[in-house]
């Protein structure tokens, strides 16, 4: 057995276009998982996508978030250690964290945060099948405390371990706190996939990107296999407000391509998502 690869599409619910691009997918491609963000603009409509009858081999899991461009759920007097005076999260990792290092912000406005989160990721109606963040801030002790026992309480099975390859000092801190974010999970009986490959492509997972990062698969042979992704189509004026410089509509040709798809079946790895996942050893 060669295991098992997801091909997880991050941000189902940002924008119309990045919502209807994922279920294409999905249709058409090699996406087997999404992530869906609570707090984004086309929520219902991912909502829509996500309940129609095609789509219920599509696992769906959360993809908490507590920096970004979009307002949080709660209000700033239920969660004023994580906005700013207009009510605005942080706007990317790094700004939370230099919160975080000198104590400005409190655990207990995570968990309401991302309560309401989950909360509303209910109106789905069907389980969730896993947990990760918005620019991956789970990694850190001070969500993964608060965000990995709420995937428990909420019968939530699996979470995503990031990884990055890279050999910069970016690089050594991700796989230092995936090794600690590991081990967490698997104290807390939560399943995991044994890597993690788009990190460091992150919006530029294009098909010659795709076709590198499926050709290291021989190495997880019998392992389980996440690949992270952000397909949007070409064509999506909601995207203007997110100046994130990622190649959506590239993401989604290289996903449905016939390429990508005749790479995979050649490494003999099967296509599933996180409800498949046997539990993951430290």
């Amino acid at each position: 057995m060669n295991g098992t690869l997801i091909v997880n599409a991050d941000d189902f619910g940002l924008t119309p276009g990045v919502s209807h691009g994922i279920v294409r997918g999905y249709r058409e491609g090699v996406i087997t998982s999404t992530s869906m963000l609570a707090i984004a603009p086309a929520f219902d409509i991912a909502v829509a996508l996500a309940s129609s009858g095609d789509t219920d081999d599509l696992g769906v899991g959360a993809h908490l978030a507590l920096v970004g461009e979009d307002p949080p759920l709660l209000g700033a007097k239920e969660i004023p250690s994580l906005v700013d005076a207009r009510g605005n999260l942080a706007a990317s990792w790094r700004v939370f964290l230099r919160r975080a290092a000198v104590g400005a912000i409190d655990e207990a406005d995570i968990r309401r945060e991302l309560s309401a989160q989950l909360d509303r990721l209910a109106e789905l109606g069907r389980p969730l099948t896993h947990i990760d963040t918005h620019q991956h801030l789970h990694l850190w002790p001070v969500v993964r405390n608060v965000a990995l026992p709420l995937a428990v309480q909420s019968g939530i099975p699996a979470v995503r371990v990031p990884w990055s390859r890279s050999h910069g000092p970016i690089g050594v801190v991700v796989r230092r706190l995936a090794r600690a974010l590991r081990r967490q999970a698997d104290a807390l009986g939560l399943l995991c996939p044994g890597a993690f490959l788009g990190l460091d492509e992150a919006g530029s997972l294009d098909e010659t990107a795709l076709l590198l990062a499926v050709g290291t698969l021989g190495a997880h042979r019998g392992d389980s296999v996440e690949i992270g992704c952000h397909p949007g189509e070409a064509v999506d004026p909601d995207r203007s407000r997110y100046a994130w410089d990622y190649r959506w509509e590239a993401e989604l040709a290289g996903l449905t391509s016939h390429g990508v798809r005749h790479a995979i079946a050649k490494t003999g790895f099967e296509l599933g998502n996180f409800a498949t996942l046997r539990r993951c050893i430290p």
